[in-house]
């Protein structure tokens, strides 16, 4: 699935859209900073994947600061069936910018 812009991401979050929004950055950095994401650090995530099963066939949108390991992790979850991943362009970082 094609991937999300933080502009895109805004807008939803904006309109009050339900997400499914993935954060796979460690915990001491979603402790710095976070947008309220589910937490599950990449590293974690074969092993915790059954706690996601639920967003197999939804839209679900990956990220961590900027945008490498959110991509590892949406082709690894693609990999196990999971059909609507999008990675967030740019990770936090970018969020950020547009504040």
């Amino acid at each position: 699935m094609e991937d999300i812009t933080v502009q895109q991401l805004k807008a939803r979050q904006a309109a009050n859209e339900a997400l499914n929004i993935l954060d796979v950055r460690e915990e001491w950095e979603y402790e710095e900073d976070n947008m309220g994401a589910r937490l599950m650090p990449l590293g974690d995530l074969p092993a915790r994947i059954d706690e996601i099963a639920d967003w197999k066939d939804q839209e679900m949108i990956v990220h961590c600061k900027s945008g490498g390991r959110s991509g590892r992790a949406k082709k690894y979850l693609e990999s196990q069936g999971f059909t609507k991943v999008r990675n967030m362009l740019g990770g936090m970082l970018a969020y950020r910018e547009e504040d």
